[in-house]
């Protein structure tokens, strides 16, 4: 099944325990936007932060390694 490229399509991460502070992301604008959208998961017609495909990567390592970004 292929995704549209122009429409968000949301999704939690599998690490979060539902406990009510989760984000959810939306990687398939990446390749036709540039940019992963980011909103509150309880918030879903809030504001949605768009990071540069490059920023959401540098972001995911600083998590990943515990090492902060610049």
């Amino acid at each position: 099944m292929t995704l549209p490229t122009d429409t968000p399509h949301w999704f939690t991460s599998s690490h979060s325990d539902n406990g009510g502070a989760c984000v959810e992301v939306a990687t398939n604008l990446a390749h036709t936007h540039g940019t992963i959208p980011i909103r509150d998961t309880k918030n879903p017609h809030g504001p949605t932060l768009h990071l540069p495909t490059t920023t959401y990567r540098t972001f995911l390592t600083s998590l990943k390694t515990g090492t902060p970004t610049p």
